[in-house]
């Protein structure tokens, strides 16, 4: 299992060999960046010129006042947009050292963001990020830049190590209050963290985020988050530092602690419907290029039912 993110692993993303999973020669960019582009860019397009009908041209796009003023045939131009801003906001609270299958939460979070990150920079958007949680640190802004520089400085610190001292207050809110005061509107906002946990004030936060940007959700999950391994006795220490001794046998505490789960989770899903906010789940014990996939593949269902 691995605990830490590699500061290589995160770059070699960019080059690794995969189609949703399985080998291939293609670079990860030219499969997991087009998806990425049909989720996130559309057909993003504004209108530079009007010039005259060209044999092969998209009638579609014939401007019929000019033409009936010209008496010739014209079109309207349009250049595809080409870029915007793109924050990736990670948790990097001591929640997040946490796995008990395939990898740390840390990590597969690291992953996701390095993955998204590739993808935005191969589109010439600008790519940057805001970490929080970590009591040591606390908020660091790396502003989105159009070359590498940001990309490059995030996933370097992502690949720290964090410390046990958690941020006080709600770390989480704090950092979307920063995000949306400093990211320029209309950017794409990417919250690759822990959601289970108290979740209270977050649709308040996220409801003024979206007010000026579009934001997506990746909860990142350890199956032990639902469901605990039998291991008798357990003695635990929570976030103030007493001791909490659970019995992972006991069949009525591991029913309420997965009913929890599922609560908070639901509460997460019901404010992301209401803003309309797409969630991509993510799982420790899953490739994170199969597991972003899946998510973007559910996006372009979805639109294509409506």
């Amino acid at each position: 299992m691995t605990l830490q993110p590699r500061l290589d692993d995160l770059l070699e993303l960019r080059h690794r060999a995969r189609t949703l999973g399985l080998a291939s020669r293609h670079l990860v960019n030219s499969t997991f960046s087009g998806l990425y582009a049909s989720v996130f860019r559309g057909t993003g397009l504004d209108f530079e010129e009007v010039r005259e009908y060209q044999e092969g041209d998209d009638i579609r796009n014939m401007d019929w006042k000019v033409t009936a003023r010209t008496n010739f045939p014209h079109l309207k131009v349009f250049r595809e947009e080409r870029e915007r801003s793109v924050l990736l906001c990670v948790d990097k609270s001591p929640h997040m050292s946490f796995g008990t299958r395939g990898t740390f939460k840390s990590v597969q979070a690291a992953r996701a963001a390095a993955l998204l990150g590739w993808a935005a920079n191969a589109l010439s958007d600008r790519v940057g990020g805001l970490l929080y949680g970590d009591a040591a640190t606390g908020q660091q802004h790396f502003r989105p830049t159009k070359d590498r520089r940001a990309l490059w400085r995030l996933l370097h610190a992502l690949s720290q190590p964090g410390t046990e001292e958690a941020a006080q207050g709600d770390p989480l809110s704090a950092a979307l209050k920063r995000a949306e005061q400093t990211t320029h509107i209309g950017s794409l906002v990417f919250v690759i963290a822990d959601f289970n946990r108290d979740i209270g004030n977050l649709e308040q936060a996220l409801g003024r985020m979206c007010q000026r940007h579009t934001v997506v959700v990746v909860p990142v999950d350890d199956p032990a988050d639902w469901e605990l391994p039998s291991m008798g006795r357990v003695v635990f220490h929570d976030p103030r530092g007493r001791r909490i001794e659970i019995d992972t046998d006991d069949e009525k505490g591991l029913a309420q602690y997965a009913a929890t789960w599922r609560q908070r989770r639901t509460q997460l899903m019901s404010i992301a419907n209401r803003l309309g906010i797409l969630t991509i789940p993510l799982r420790t014990d899953e490739d994170v290029h199969l597991g972003l996939s899946r998510g973007l593949q559910r996006r372009l269902q979805t639109r294509a039912v409506r």
